[in-house]
Formats: structure tokens, C-alpha cells, sequence
């Protein structure tokens, strides 16, 4: 009852604390813009500021930027060896260039930078233009550039684009689609999981109509930034209600159900960037098992602390290494009796484990009927007062 008690205080605190909705919804305000000159080498001047970072979410989402692109300026070629991101461009056409090649592309637009490859953005008019760029990370919270000193003022210009690009056109969104639940909502997915590389697994397109119910989403599996072109409405969970506008940027954690709405009289219409935790992990999800695991459990004497340790590493992984269908294994030792009760563990006299993991059952029985297994038993038994064991099936993992 006293650890239920802890439970239901800690929850209720998390909840008193977590952020609102209100809270969340940023607006993109040109009056907090920070002027910056030669980005990444590059010409001219642009507005800068930042709506969502890497701490506002779960997953590697690493930042929503936003601005405005000054006439005869961009952000110059540059690389990113950790990083994906995506340029936005809302209004007016700009000079994109990937890899070295240069194509002019019209507004609204996106054009993913994947990792590794090189990127540019020039608007070539004299007029600004509304830019946003999202960024994925490969390790939560890290960046990296290289700049190439090119400015790409004057590239040649390719016809048809040689990178990957796409455009928010409404005439090719469709209704009735189970991605994002509501009668005459209107989506297309314009990019999806294969073109990148980290996490980032989805870019949407998604239009609510005026007069219509709104939609509902429920984010399993995924997280998502949302950054919204046209119209406002309100976001919902729960009771926690929210209201945006035109050039506002929010976001929706891993587990939530959101309910969206239409508030005014002209369509609402959203971008949609979808993270996953781990999307590969999540694809390797299964309801068959995927390995078997022996959890064994030891009382060894203090004495015998440091030999039983030893013991690990000089017999009983070299002998386990050699058989067919290892998969790995983990020596543990108990906690400290201060930490224990500080986190209010449960009591046990079994100070040290040692888990194994086998493709199979029966490789981890051959493995016990192996002269290997004859030699590495004893040399552990024989250190500890008791052990005893139990074995599972692996429903999943999360190895990096």
C-alpha cells in the first residue's frame, strides 16, 4: 500500500508539472527573429529563431527553426554527418541545391537534407521569403556541420530537381484516409520512413475543412511536431484544451490522443512531422519470440566477491562465446543495501546474476550439455551458498 501511495504522489506530481497545451502551442513571431549573416558561409541575411528543441520531446527530434530569407541571401553548402533535416519554404521559390546540384522550386515546398549529403537553400528574388527547417539527430541532443565556404550565388540551374523534394498541394490530397480519423479530412503523406535515415519517419500533409468535425489522432509509436500554414482551431487532450493560429508550431508526445479541430471559416491546414522513439525497433516488433533467456541468481559471500567476478570473465564467457546460437550475456551485482532502500527495492540475499541469452531453447540445452558447460558451471556454483534460476522467451529488446 505505501509504495501505491508514492506511485499515485509521483504521477500527480508529473501531472501538476507537465507541460499545458497552451504552453506548448509557439507562435513563429517575426518581432523575436535574431538577424544572422553568412549561415554556414552563405550570402546575405535571414531571420532566425527557434519554435521546438531537443528537449521538448521524447525522441532524437532535435529542432523546428524558423525565419525569413532575405532577398539575394540563403544558407550556404554545408554537410551534416549526424543530423537530417528539412528546408521549408511557405512562400516564393528558392534556389535548392543537394549534392552539389541546384534546381529553383516554388512555394510551399520541402525538401529533406539527408544525412551525409551536402545542402544549400538561395532565395535568388529580392523579396523574403518564409522558411522553416526541421531537424532529426542520429543520438539525442547531438549536431554537427561542415561548411564548404560556397555560397551557391550564381549555380547552374538543373530543370527538374536531382534530389528528393515535394510540395503541399491540395488538389492531390484525398478524404476517408484511416491515417488521420474525421469525416471530409483531407491527407497525403508526402514523405515517408524510407527516405530517411534516423528516426524521422513520416512528413504529412493534412487539411481539416471549414465546418467540418475535426480529426482525432493518437500518437502510438510515434511523436509529432506540427506546424500550422493556414487557418486556426484548437487542440485537445483530455480537458487540456489549446488554440492556435496561422504560423504556430506545437507538438504531441509519444502516447497521447490528440482531437483537432476547425474553429474558423476558411480550411485548416497542417504540416505534420512524425518521429518514432526507435523506428527500428518498432519494426522488429513481434508476437514471436525472439530468443530465449536463463536469469540465474547467486548468494556469493564477500569474500568471494571479486573471484566470482573474475570467474565471469575468464570462464564463463570464454566457454560460452564457442557454442551455437549465443546471443550474449550480462554478469549484474545487487545495489548497494542504502540504495536499495532508498529506491525501495525489494529485499533479497541474492547479490549477483548472470543472464544468458540463446537463439533457441535447445542450442542453450546443448550449450548445458557442452564439456564447456561442465567446466564454467562448477567454476561458478562453487563460489556461491545458493542459486537457482528461471528462463524466458525475448518478446522484445531494445539493443544499440
Amino acid at each position: 500500500m505505501k509504495r501505491l501511495i508514492i506511485l499515485a504522489s509521483i504521477v500527480l506530481a508529473f501531472q501538476a508539472n507537465a507541460q499545458s497545451l497552451k504552453d506548448r502551442i509557439i507562435p513563429n513571431d517575426q518581432t523575436k527573429y535574431r538577424e544572422l549573416s553568412g549561415v554556414h558561409a552563405g550570402a546575405g541575411k535571414m531571420g532566425f529563431t527557434q519554435l521546438i528543441g531537443r528537449n521538448d520531446l521524447a525522441s532524437n527530434f532535435l529542432y523546428l527553426h524558423a525565419g525569413q530569407i532575405q532577398g539575394k541571401s540563403g544558407i550556404g553548402h554545408h554537410f551534416h554527418h549526424s543530423i537530417e533535416e528539412m528546408f521549408v519554404i511557405l512562400d516564393g521559390e528558392a534556389e535548392f541545391t543537394v549534392n552539389g546540384r541546384t534546381s529553383k522550386i516554388k512555394a510551399p515546398a520541402v525538401v529533406p537534407c539527408k544525412m551525409g549529403d551536402s545542402h544549400a537553400i538561395y532565395n535568388s528574388s529580392d523579396k523574403g521569403l518564409t522558411w522553416l527547417n526541421f531537424a532529426v539527430s542520429r543520438t539525442k541532443g547531438k549536431t554537427d556541420n561542415f561548411d564548404l565556404g560556397d555560397t551557391r550565388v550564381g549555380a547552374t540551374l538543373d530543370p527538374i530537381p536531382t534530389f528528393v523534394n515535394g510540395r503541399l498541394e491540395k488538389e492531390k490530397l484525398r478524404a476517408d484516409n484511416p491515417a488521420y480519423g474525421g469525416e471530409g479530412v483531407l491527407y497525403r503523406r508526402i514523405l515517408g520512413p524510407e527516405i530517411f535515415s534516423t528516426d524521422w519517419n513520416h512528413v504529412d500533409h493534412v487539411v481539416i475543412p471549414a465546418g467540418s468535425k475535426g480529426i482525432t489522432r493518437k500518437l502510438e509509436g510515434f511523436e509529432e511536431v506540427y506546424y500550422v500554414t493556414k487557418g486556426n482551431g484548437s487542440v485537445a487532450i483530455g480537458n487540456d484544451l489549446g488554440n492556435f493560429k496561422a504560423h504556430d508550431a506545437f507538438f504531441g508526445s509519444l502516447g497521447e490522443h490528440l482531437s483537432f479541430s476547425n474553429d474558423g471559416s476558411e480550411d485548416l491546414e497542417l504540416l505534420v512531422i512524425g518521429i518514432m522513439p526507435s523506428k527500428h525497433a518498432h519494426a522488429n516488433a513481434s508476437t514471436q519470440s525472439k530468443g530465449i533467456s536463463l536469469q540465474m541468481e547467486f548468494v556469493v559471500d564477500k569474500e568471494n566477491a571479486k573471484a566470482f567476478e573474475d570467474m565471469y570473465h575468464s570462464i564463463y564467457v570464454p566457454a560460452m562465446v564457442v557454442q551455437q546460437g549465443y546471443l550474449g550475456s550480462k554478469l549484474l551485482r545487487l545495489f548497494p543495501e542504502n540504495i536499495s532502500k532508498e529506491i525501495q527495492a525489494e529485499q533479497t540475499s541474492y547479490n549477483y546474476q548472470i543472464m544468458i541469452s540463446f537463439d533457441t531453447e535447445e542450442n542453450r540445452r546443448k550449450w548445458v550439455a557442452s564439456k564447456q558447460h561442465d567446466i564454467a558451471w562448477p567454476a561458478a556454483s562453487d563460489l556461491a551458498k545458493e542459486f537457482k534460476w528461471k528462463g524466458y522467451e525475448v518478446m522484445g529488446d531494445d539493443n544499440r
